[in-house]
């Protein structure tokens, strides 16, 4: 048996986000960096506060859909 590299498809399944694209995009609230939480599945702005989610390997970048982040006090 021969080790089989996984599709695009079965990357996006996975919610799998392509690595390159990560370091392409920003805070479309703050244009600041944004980090990728893998237990959530959300790109994260520490900047704005807010989370946004990643459905089906695309990070969905609206700050209408993005989670409120709790102040850390």
């Amino acid at each position: 048996m021969t080790d089989q590299i996984p599709s695009q498809q079965t990357i996006r399944s996975a919610g799998a986000v392509d690595v390159k694209m990560l370091e392409l995009l920003v805070c479309p609230l703050t244009y600041g960096p944004l980090k990728f939480d893998a237990d959530k599945t959300e790109l994260v702005s520490g900047r704005a506060r807010l989370a946004y989610p990643v459905r089906d390997g695309i990070p969905i970048m609206l700050v209408s859909e993005a989670r409120q982040l709790p102040d850390d006090d």
